[in-house]
């Protein structure tokens, strides 16, 4: 009986790249679930800083309107939505 050196060629390469692509796998599930944490992570700060930014904005614009700060509010808000503006966030009053 003839061996068929092809067909054996053939089964081994599938065996290895089975191996391999499992390997893969393994790998990139771990590289996922460590960037999954991050992100998790990455968002719980996000929140926090946001939390913080706007009661310090709320805090200052009720001192502002406390203290009867009229020219600084004024000034306030012009760097503001232009800061905004610039980000895209609001459209451009003036072309």
């Amino acid at each position: 009986m003839e061996v068929n050196w092809i067909v054996i060629g053939w089964i081994i390469d599938m065996i290895l790249n089975g191996i391999v692509w499992v390997i893969i796998a393994a790998f990139g599930l771990v590289l996922i679930d460590v960037t999954d944490k991050w992100t998790r992570k990455a968002i719980q700060l996000m929140d926090v800083a946001d939390k913080w930014i706007r009661k310090f904005v709320e805090d200052s614009l009720e001192w502002i309107i406390e203290k009867n700060l009229n020219i600084f509010s004024a000034f306030l808000f012009v760097i503001l939505f232009g800061v905004l503006s610039q980000l895209g966030i609001l459209p451009k009053l003036i072309s």
